[in-house]
């Protein structure tokens, strides 16, 4: 903890855990300066893997580029899939300022200080955007050479999740990792029990967790707004990328400015397309996790929270056809989940959840007003129904009542998921949506690409959490995990 000076490491000072450092933010700075430690003030370094797209919007919320970033020429798009072009002017559309509002000040959490991604072209603007940090093809280099970063943010393709954390965590490193925090259960798993062991601050990208209409929504059901609540429907909308009963594209020569084998990482040894790359890996089984890993943690989440549910013990569902090689257009799924008690609440009985995806909504409750439009997420209670969108936005009941009193505020409201988790590193101290919470929504959200795969066994499957086993459909066990490609792991 003290090197050869006798000072304290501003790196070990940012990841000691204690009471004693934590009180060391309330001593004047002054003091801490005339004894040779670093001011709190001192921001950590932060790297992120896989910098285009979600990666790009993660780093702005952290800290504004040094430089504008510029959109992608014409030349750098024509190596994208067309969605994955659409995509990326979406992202830019997103990030400017409605009519008549100011640009956004400026913002600066933590130091910006290397940068990964395999492919040079379409990262490029984001390297421009911020020149001083330390540029990277390969992350396994970076966490070798680069033993200053205190935190990493994992924005690559799904498959990649687990691997890349694991190995960050390993070395104490801190984590963000974006949803749907891995591709399979097992790996949800093992994250969520490397980073209890190794007492790093990790956080799940679901931005949704952090709104004010996640925590009302929460507040309303605990406090009864609704009663008993014993069914919710979700939906979301249909995918950008391909996906249904189709053909892996056939193979196309790796272009020079992309590293393939690294993109792959775990995956099975396939050749490349540019249209299985980037944004669409999303509709395949051996890179993504489907409309459920996309948009299911930014739906389920304040689902799962209001309602303290644990691990479903029944699930099954039914899709539109799908190859060995791409998710289904579209898909329904049902869990159960038990009873249980909830401190503060008490009995909490079981409940149904329901998932629609690919542009189908659920059937309308009987309670709903005519031409009222459903929300995401319907909470139907006894007493009423709370729907509200996606990321927790906006939740409203049904019928509307305008002399609804809101319940006090009890829930702790924080800055948004990336100042929660910078903040939590500097303060060492769990992040409101730390491993321990978001592993479980994450395998939740897994669950239903295992019950897709056999809906033709004509069971409901039967989940036993404890043991991470289907008891009723034994070759469904075999999709908890898959064998990782030569020279990766876990």
């Amino acid at each position: 903890m003290v090197n050869k000076s006798g000072k304290l490491s501003r790196r070990k000072f940012i990841g000691t855990t204690g009471t004693a450092f934590a009180a060391l933010t309330i001593v004047p700075n002054k003091v801490l300066a005339g004894r040779g430690y670093p001011q709190p003030s001192d921001l950590p370094n932060i790297a992120c893997i896989g910098i285009s797209n979600q990666g790009c919007s993660d780093l702005k919320q952290i800290a504004t580029p040094d430089v504008p970033i510029q959109p992608l020429t014409a030349a750098q798009l024509a190596f994208l899939p067309k969605p994955a072009q659409e995509y990326a002017r979406l992202v830019l559309e997103w990030e400017k300022p409605g009519p008549g509002q100011p640009e956004p000040k400026p913002v600066r959490h933590a130091n910006i200080y290397a940068l990964c991604d395999v492919d040079s072209n379409y990262a490029a603007p984001v390297f421009a955007g911020y020149p001083k940090a330390k540029r990277y093809e390969d992350w396994r280099i970076m966490l070798e050479k680069e033993k200053s970063i205190d935190g990493v943010v994992i924005a690559t393709p799904d498959h990649n999740h687990a691997p890349i954390a694991a190995a960050f965590i390993r070395d104490k490193k801190h984590v963000y990792l974006q949803k749907p925090l891995a591709k399979t259960i097992y790996e949800c798993r093992t994250l969520a029990r490397l980073a209890k062991e190794y007492d790093v601050v990790t956080q799940m990208g679901n931005q949704g967790h952090a709104t004010e209409g996640t925590r009302q929504t929460v507040e309303w059901i605990q406090s009864g707004a609704i009663g008993v609540v014993r069914e919710v429907n979700c939906y979301t909308s249909s995918a950008m990328w391909s996906q249904g009963n189709l053909v892996r594209p056939p193979l196309m020569k790796v272009p020079k400015h992309l590293n393939w084998d690294i993109w792959l990482g775990p995956a099975p040894e396939k050749p490349y397309n540019q249209d299985i790359g980037h944004f669409v890996w999303r509709g395949l089984w051996d890179y993504g996790t489907g409309l459920m890993g996309d948009l299911g943690a930014h739906t389920l989440d304040a689902v799962v929270w209001a309602l303290n549910l644990g691990y479903p013990n029944k699930i099954q569902a039914t899709s539109t056809e799908y190859s060995t090689d791409y998710f289904p257009i579209a898909e329904t799924v049902e869990y159960e989940f038990p009873e249980r008690f909830t401190q503060g609440i008490g009995y909490m009985p079981s409940v149904k959840v329901r998932w629609v995806d690919g542009g189908i909504k659920p059937l309308r409750p009987s309670a709903l007003e005519p031409g009222r439009e459903l929300q995401a997420v319907t909470y139907i209670g006894d007493k009423g129904i709370i729907m509200h969108n996606s990321h927790g936005a906006m939740p409203e009941l049904v019928p509307a009542n305008p002399d609804f009193k809101k319940p006090a505020s009890w829930i702790e409201r924080t800055p948004d998921n990336y100042v929660d988790w910078i903040d939590s590193i500097k303060a060492h101290k769990k992040s409101h949506n730390d491993f321990s919470i978001s592993a479980r929504l994450a395998e939740i959200m897994l669950l239903t690409n295992i019950a897709t795969h056999v809906q033709n066994s004509n069971k409901i499957l039967e989940y036993d959490a404890e043991n991470m086993r289907i008891t009723n459909v034994p070759e469904a066990n075999d999709l908890f995990h898959y064998d990782y490609r030569k020279g990766w792991s876990l």
